[in-house]
């Protein structure tokens, strides 16, 4: 009998709970895009903002506005130099054949102002005239010291939250040493890596990032998005 009562007592207040009606929660992500919406001013949006329920839900959604303005400015910077990176484009005359200018960058490899890499790359399309299809090299030309070359073997592309997946195998590689010591030498390495169309359109939206490794060492590189986006303009 008292088993009885008690899964009966259970019972009931499944029951009852099942009768509730739980309202869903507006998330701060939904209030942040209704403001948004409205097509209002920074500063009208931030006021929008401030009259809401909770002062922990109108610092998130704050935050997310500003987060949005600052997109949007970064969106127009990358906009507006896309188009002096498309016209350091070359073409072919048949416009089967796509060059992009050339990137210069120092790379801090150590805690030592002397712990530099030296880092030049472009790209270079190709028309594939079977399919109209383009296809893509990225070409590197890295400078450091070291006792040893480090022969670079592979790339694995990264995304914004810096998840590093994809593993690209670098085609060809050539290293010479010059101005060496008794511990190092100056090396050149250059070599280069094959990208789909797909792959390099995918990326557009927020850049591509990268590691370039080898047994000794690896470099982190991040092509800049406008680069990217200007070169792509060109090359299709």
């Amino acid at each position: 009998m008292k088993k009885f009562l008690l899964l009966f007592s259970f019972l009931f207040l499944l029951a009852g709970c099942s009768s509730l009606e739980i309202d869903p929660a507006t998330s701060s992500e939904d209030e942040a895009q209704k403001i948004l919406a409205l097509g209002l001013s920074h500063e009208e949006n931030l006021r929008m903002a401030s009259k809401l329920g909770t002062p922990h839900l109108v610092k998130i959604v704050t935050l997310k506005l500003n987060n949005a303005r600052d997109e949007k400015i970064q969106a127009a910077i990358d906009a507006e130099k896309s188009i002096e990176f498309a016209e350091q484009v070359k073409v072919s005359q048949d416009s089967n054949e796509f060059i992009s200018m050339e990137i210069s960058e120092s790379l801090q490899t150590g805690i030592l102002t002397t712990d530099i890499d030296f880092l030049k790359y472009y790209f270079h399309g190709n028309r594939d005239l079977e399919n109209g299809m383009i296809n893509h090299k990225l070409h590197f030309n890295m400078v450091y010291n070291s006792s040893k070359s480090r022969d670079y073997h592979s790339l694995i592309s990264c995304d914004k939250w810096n998840n590093c997946e994809e593993q690209i195998e670098i085609k060809t590689s050539s290293a010479i040493g010059s101005n060496c010591s008794n511990n190092s030498c100056d090396y050149q390495e250059v070599f280069e890596v094959d990208l789909t169309d797909e792959f390099l359109r995918k990326t557009i939206t927020d850049g591509f990032s990268m590691r370039l490794i080898s047994e000794k060492k690896s470099n982190s590189i991040e092509i800049p998005k406008a680069y990217l986006m200007g070169y792509l303009q060109v090359a299709q």
